[in-house]
C-alpha cells in the first residue's frame, strides 16, 4: 500500500494542554479524522480503519467509545431505498 505523509503544525500550547506528545497526538488525530470521516459517510469502515491504522474489527469496536453507531451508513441506505 503505498502512504503520503500530511504534515499539521501543532501549537504547543495544544499538546500541553492535552499533556502529550507529537507522537500519541498525532495517532490520536489519525483515529479522530478516520471515525469522523466513517461517520460523515465519507469513507468505508475498512479505508477508516487503514487511515486509523488498525484493523477494520478493532476500528468498528472502537467506535462506541466516539459515540459512533459502527453500521450507521449501512442503516442509513436501508432507510433510503425503503422511500
Amino acid at each position: 500500500m503505498t502512504m503520503r505523509q500530511v504534515t499539521l503544525d501543532i501549537p504547543e500550547k495544544v499538546l500541553l494542554a492535552e499533556k502529550t506528545d507529537e507522537a500519541s497526538f498525532g495517532r490520536e488525530l489519525r483515529v479522530l479524522a478516520a471515525v469522523k470521516l466513517y461517520e460523515l459517510g465519507r469513507l468505508s469502515s475498512g479505508r477508516a480503519a487503514e487511515l486509523a491504522g488498525m484493523p477494520r474489527v478493532e476500528f468498528l469496536l472502537s467506535l462506541g467509545r466516539y459515540k459512533v453507531f459502527p453500521f450507521q451508513a449501512e442503516l442509513n441506505d436501508l432507510e433510503t431505498s425503503h422511500v
